[in-house]
C-alpha cells in the first residue's frame, strides 16, 4: 500500500499521470466528445448548468458523466488511502466569486487549461495565447501571495460534510438512468439534452463515467494541477508538476 501511495508522488508517477491524461481526453473524443475538446472541466460544467435547466442555451445541454467520476474518483482514492477528511474552506463568498471570473474567463477562451494543452497538441495555435494569458494571470497571483495575500486555511470537519458533494453527484448519476437521453427530444423529465451542437456530442454514458473515475483516482492520488504547475515554476522553480503537463 505505502509503495503505491508514494509512487505517484515522484517524478516519474506525475509524469504517467500526465501521458494517461493525455490519452485518455482523445480516446473521449474518438468515442464521441466534441472535437478539439475531449476534456475540458469549463466546457462540462456549462453543459452540466444547461442539462440543470439553469441556462436555455440549447446546443450547450448534458450532464457530463466525467464529472461524476472525477469526483467520485477522487473520494475513493482518498478512502482507499486514508486521507478522507472532511473540510471546511475559509472566505466562502471570495471563493466563489474568485470562480465565477475563472470560469468566466475560461470559456471566453472557449476552455480551462486541460483543454487549453489539448487544442495545443492538436494544432490549434490559438492555445499558445490562452496558455500565455494563464500563466501572466498566475504571475500577478503569485505577487499578491508574496505580499502576503492569502484566504486563510481551510479546517477540518465532520466526515458527512465530505460526503455531500460525492452523494449529491450519486444523486445525479441516479438521475441520468430514470432519465435517460430520448433520441430527437431536447428533455427527458427534469434533465435537459442537446440535439444538436457541441452538448449533443458524447460517449457513451458508463464509459465517460469510468474514464472520469480514473482521471479523479490518479489526479486524487498525484496533486496534478496546470495551474499549481505553473505557480511552482514561477513561485519557487520546482519543475515536479510541470513534468506531468508537458
Amino acid at each position: 500500500m505505502t509503495t503505491r501511495a508514494n509512487f505517484f508522488a515522484t517524478r516519474t508517477g506525475i509524469i504517467a499521470v500526465g501521458a494517461v491524461l493525455g490519452v485518455i481526453a482523445p480516446v473521449l473524443q474518438k468515442l464521441g466528445n466534441p472535437g478539439n475538446m475531449g476534456i475540458c472541466v469549463a466546457c462540462f460544467e456549462r453543459d452540466w448548468a444547461g442539462g440543470l435547466g439553469l441556462h436555455r442555451v440549447a446546443v450547450v445541454q448534458y450532464l457530463r458523466p466525467e464529472i461524476i467520476g472525477f469526483v467520485l474518483g477522487a473520494m475513493i482514492a482518498a478512502y482507499l488511502f486514508r486521507e478522507f477528511r472532511g473540510r471546511a474552506g475559509s472566505a466562502p463568498i471570495v471563493r466563489f466569486f474568485l470562480g465565477v471570473f475563472a470560469l468566466i474567463g475560461a470559456l471566453v477562451f472557449l476552455g480551462c487549461p486541460w483543454r487549453a494543452l489539448f487544442r495545443l497538441a492538436g494544432g490549434d495555435g490559438n492555445a499558445i495565447f490562452g496558455l500565455l494569458g494563464l500563466v501572466t494571470g498566475i504571475y500577478i497571483g503569485t505577487l499578491f501571495f508574496k505580499a502576503g495575500y492569502n484566504l486563510g486555511r481551510s479546517q477540518t470537519t465532520y466526515p458527512a460534510v465530505g460526503w455531500l458533494l460525492p452523494t449529491l453527484f450519486v444523486g445525479f448519476l441516479i438521475l441520468m438512468f430514470i432519465f435517460p437521453q430520448i433520441p430527437g427530444q431536447g428533455q427527458s423529465g427534469i434533465l435537459f439534452y442537446s440535439t444538436t451542437g457541441p452538448g449533443s456530442q458524447h460517449a457513451p454514458l458508463l464509459v465517460s463515467l469510468g474514464l472520469g473515475l480514473i482521471v479523479g483516482f490518479i489526479c486524487q492520488r498525484s496533486r496534478f494541477c496546470t495551474m499549481g504547475a505553473f505557480r511552482d515554476l514561477l513561485l519557487f522553480r520546482q519543475i515536479h508538476l510541470l513534468s506531468g503537463v508537458i
